[in-house]
């Protein structure tokens, strides 16, 4: 499992020009699920996530969760962090878990970050999204 979290004032994810997700201060994480994966996976990574400091105290310091802020999280599966580039310039994906299995994984992803106390709004699994966001600082953190 692989997660790229960016600090944002906003983000919106829509499919077909329609909105399906939004958040306003938080987090956009972008989330790939790899072969074997499971409910264990997405319950670590949720708990990482929600606990990350990298929000602002009073002084300025990256030293606040989103549970502390009270932040947001859009929530958007991408298999394609899952690539493999060590062989030519063409990203191959045979490590990311197919997609029957990738979305119980990311819907429990989702599930234990809100159970943490995050509002999560989410992106349309398996879906061509566009996502428009504001990125803060910027941050952007890289887990898995």
């Amino acid at each position: 499992m692989r997660a790229v979290i960016q600090r944002v004032s906003r983000a919106e994810v829509t499919v077909d020009g329609s909105p399906v997700g939004a958040c306003g201060p938080g987090l956009l994480v972008l989330l790939g699920v790899a072969t074997g994966d499971g409910p264990d996976d997405a319950d670590r990574m949720a708990h990482k996530v929600s606990r990350l400091r990298i929000f602002e105290n009073g002084d300025g310091k990256l030293d606040r969760s989103i549970v502390e802020l009270g932040g947001e999280a859009l929530v958007v599966s991408q298999f394609t962090l899952i690539s493999d580039v060590t062989r030519g310039n063409r990203p191959g994906f045979s490590g990311a878990a197919r997609p029957e299995l990738a979305r119980p994984v990311y819907e429990r992803f989702c599930a234990a970050l809100e159970a943490q106390g995050v509002h999560v709004e989410t992106g349309e699994f398996g879906a061509r999204m566009s996502i428009e966001l504001v990125n803060d600082g910027p941050v952007t953190i890289v887990l898995g």
